[in-house]
Parts: C-alpha cells; sequence; structure tokens
C-alpha cells in the first residue's frame, strides 16, 4: 500500500525507487534493535579475538604498525562484504521463491529499476550503519590512527554496490537456496580469507596473489587500510576506485538484466 501510494503521486524519478527503500524500513522497524545489538556486538568480539587476542602473539605488528590497527581496515571491508551478501541472497531469492515481494511491487507503477534500485539503497543502509557502528568501537579501543577513517564509509559504499549487483542477479537466478550458502562457502568465505584481511597478500604464491587482486575485497581493503593508517595505499586510490566502480555498473547492468526476466512478462 506504502510503495503503490507513494509510488502513484511521484513526480520525479527517484521517487518511486525511494518508496520500495521504505517499505523496507518500515520491516527495519521491528528488528532493529536485534540488528543494533549485533552491530556493536561483533566489532567487540572481533577485536578482543583477532586484535587483542592474535595480536598479542605479533610482538612487532605488521610493517611495523600494531597488528590490532592493520587489522581493523581489512574488518570493515571484509564486514561490509559479509552484510552485503546476506543482505543480497536469502531475501532476494525469497522476494522471487517464497514471499513473492517482487511480483506484488511490479503489479504497482513500479518499474523493475525502481524495485531493484530500491533494494540496493537499502543495502547499503544496511552497510553504512553497520560500519559507522564498527568504527565507533573501534574508534573506543584506539584502533583508528587517523581522522581520514571516515574515508571508509564511502570506500564500503562502492565495494556494497560493487558486490551487491552481481549478487542479486545471482540470487535472482537459481532455483534453490542451497546455491547461496554456496556463494558463501566457495566466494566469501575465501575472499576474506585470501584478499588482505587477516595477513599481507604479498605473502601468497604468485598464483593466488593475483586471484587476491582480482577481488573487490583487496581493492576496498587496501583503501580503508590506507584511510585508517593515514598512509598511502599500496596500488593507485583513482584505480582501486574506478575498479570498484566499474564492479557496481557491471553489477547493476547483471542484476537489472535478472530481474527483468523474472518481472517483465
Amino acid at each position: 500500500m506504502v510503495i503503490v501510494s507513494v509510488a502513484g503521486r511521484a513526480r520525479a524519478p527517484w521517487v518511486p525507487a525511494y518508496a520500495v527503500f521504505e517499505h523496507y524500513l518500515v520491516g527495519l522497524r521491528r528488528t532493529w534493535r536485534a540488528g543494533v545489538f549485533s552491530s556493536f556486538l561483533l566489532p567487540v568480539l572481533t577485536v578482543l579475538g583477532f586484535g587483542l587476542g592474535v595480536g598479542a602473539y605479533i610482538d612487532q605488528g605488521v610493517g611495523g604498525v600494531r597488528y590490532l590497527d592493520w587489522l581493523v581496515p581489512g574488518l570493515i571491508a571484509s564486514t561490509a562484504l559479509q552484510v552485503t551478501v546476506g543482505d543480497s541472497t536469502w531475501p532476494v531469492f525469497s522476494n522471487f521463491q517464497w514471499v513473492k515481494t517482487y511480483f506484488a511491487q511490479s503489479a504497482s507503477p513500479l518499474r523493475v529499476g525502481d524495485i531493484l534500485a530500491g533494494h540496493l539503497a537499502f543495502v547499503l543502509f544496511r552497510v553504512l550503519t553497520t560500519i559507522v557502528a564498527f568504527l565507533l568501537v573501534t574508534g573506543l579501543f584506539g584502533a583508528l590512527r587517523s581522522p581520514w577513517a571516515v574515508a571508509t564509509l564511502p570506500v564500503v559504499a562502492l565495494l556494497a554496490l560493487g558486490v551487491a549487483g552481481p549478487t542479486f542477479a545471482f540470487s535472482a537466478s537459481v532455483s534453490t537456496d542451497s546455491w547461496l550458502a554456496m556463494l558463501f562457502r566457495f566466494a566469501v568465505i575465501p575472499m576474506t580469507l585470501f584478499a588482505g584481511v587477516f595477513f599481507p597478500v604479498e605473502s601468497l604464491p604468485d598464483a593466488l596473489r593475483w586471484l587476491a587482486y582480482v577481488t573487490p575485497l583487496w581493492h576496498a581493503v587496501d583503501l580503508c587500510r590506507a584511510a585508517t593508517l593515514g598512509v598511502a595505499p599500496q596500488w593507485s586510490v583513482v584505480g582501486h576506485l574506478l575498479y570498484l566502480g566499474a564492479w557496481a555498473v557491471a553489477g547493476w547492468l547483471l542484476a537489472l538484466r535478472a530481474f527483468r526476466r523474472k518481472l517483465v512478462v
């Protein structure tokens, strides 16, 4: 009802997409308390377990930087990745296969692009609020060495857009949710382990190192690490942003194509 009524009086092209975004915000009103708890609990446990626990055994840190300070930007990027994929898999699959929300939305004046853009905006909102909480917690632990740490927010936003699009397309195309679990097992977990989050990519064999460079996560990790430590990234800032932007554009096109196949008769 909200989507139809708002879309019906839309006067600008972004209003229908905002109506879809508002639909997900209404649902979030029932679950935000649990989300806030986990958003603060996750970074606390991670910092205590990895940063202070494992870091206590790394006397000289990494590159002369305390291990906790070196680890936190990687965790910021990997957390953004995991939240993005989590919100772009089962919710999308459910909207097609189980609760049929997308079909109900497409029966209104909404266009396919509006439906996709509104849901992507909600995923972006979830990622940014989670990372803000992560920054607040890690800042209390003294793990942010530069005021440039705030620049991690646009970085993770671009990472989220780059990952969400292909994941939306994948979730819209599979026939069973077993494929979604496989996505985590064979893509998200290996990417998290080998994209420079927990140890330098340079310590990997050459073949694995280049695989890490191909992933969007490594580019976000390098930018986030440069921002929180106040140093130059290993690679070009412009190159990182262009690469993540290419993922975002390609992902949008793939997702739009997959949604149109499902929703346009």
